[in-house]
């Protein structure tokens, strides 16, 4: 299997790592990440019957580019959650049911991957990521 190159950004990547049941992988989801300046929280969940809501919410309150997952076990209706998320256009990467340690480095290269395609392909005002404008509304215009 060829492996791809990590994109690289012109831009902050702000990603959101969600966790049920698998801290054995979470250390080198983060040393790829710190490795590569990706930002990140964190967020545990009970099971990975959660993770879609936890996804949903987040994508909808806060600013996160992309989702990582990672849980050792996880239901059909799960998995059928993240890839509906996922064709709804969020970036998600994930690990799941597995024991592989590889696994989480691999959902943080897919998140990535998936990211970059977004920025590459997404409008300019779509809103996702850092910004560094404060935008004010003026007598009907927005000015920096």
């Amino acid at each position: 299997m060829m492996s791809l190159p990590l994109p690289e950004f012109e831009k902050p990547v702000k990603l959101l790592l969600v966790v049920a049941d698998a801290e054995a992988h979470v250390e080198n989801a983060v040393l790829m990440m710190d490795a590569h300046n990706i930002g990140f929280e964190r967020l545990d969940m009970p099971s990975s019957a959660e993770i879609p809501t936890a996804i949903a919410i987040a994508a909808r309150m806060s600013n996160f580019d992309g989702f990582v997952v990672l849980a050792d076990a996880q239901t059909p209706e799960s998995a059928q959650g993240l890839q509906m998320l996922g064709l709804q256009g969020l970036c998600i990467g994930y690990g799941l049911n597995s024991k592989d340690a590889d696994k989480a480095t691999s959902a943080v290269a897919a998140a990535l991957h998936l990211v970059a395609t977004s920025r590459k392909w997404g409008r300019p005002d779509n809103g996702v990521g850092f910004t560094s404008e404060i935008l004010l509304a003026q007598g009907g215009k927005t000015t920096a």
